[in-house]
């Protein structure tokens, strides 16, 4: 059983499974390569001079994929429910469970409504400083959780706020992601 499913793969979801997967959390992540990144140049994320959006996915699925993560690109979930030890994550092909989900889908807020997440004032979905929803384990990531406020490098933010508080749960400490020159393998 995974420890970690990512429901969407544009820059929050990749992220959240860049950092669980570098981690050694098990790690999936569904992407049906839907993500607004495709009509997307990047100016503006830092440590980027520029890089369209078709080329920032290509690279940045494969740096999740290097650090362990299995991304599925040809499976699009359909349902997630509350289970008893964490979540049950549905396609058309296969059912799967985790301990912990995050929803990065873009503005699309069902999956969200459908499990039962609150929702803020302006139809967002409501969340804590660490993405978490009102959900214990279920997170809420980028354009879901932000009106009109869809930034790639706030998204992928996003991300990894969600899976540093899954990190710090399951090591039983704030837990920090903090690499330096001798990290590098």
């Amino acid at each position: 059983m995974p420890d970690v499913i990512i429901v969407g793969g544009g820059p929050a979801g990749l992220s959240a499974g860049l950092f669980t997967a570098k981690n050694g959390l098990e790690t999936i992540v569904f992407d049906t390569d839907e993500t607004w990144m495709h009509k997307a140049h990047l100016f503006n994320y830092p440590g980027i001079r520029s890089i369209g959006g078709d080329e920032f996915m290509t690279l940045t699925r494969g740096q999740v994929r290097d650090r362990g993560a299995d991304l599925h690109t040809d499976e699009q979930v359909t349902d997630v429910e509350r289970a008893d030890d964490g979540f049950r994550v549905e396609t058309d092909d296969d059912a799967y469970e985790a301990d912990y989900v995050v929803l990065a889908t873009g503005a699309d807020r069902s999956i969200a409504e459908n499990v039962g997440c609150d929702f803020d004032d302006e139809d967002t979905v409501d969340v804590n400083l660490s993405m978490e929803t009102s959900i214990d384990g279920l997170y809420a990531t980028g354009a879901m959780v932000r009106a009109e406020e869809w930034q790639a490098v706030i998204a992928a933010g996003d991300g990894a706020a969600a899976a540093l508080d899954v990190l710090s749960a399951e090591k039983g400490e704030h837990y920090h992601d903090f690499d330096v020159p001798d990290d590098v393998a």
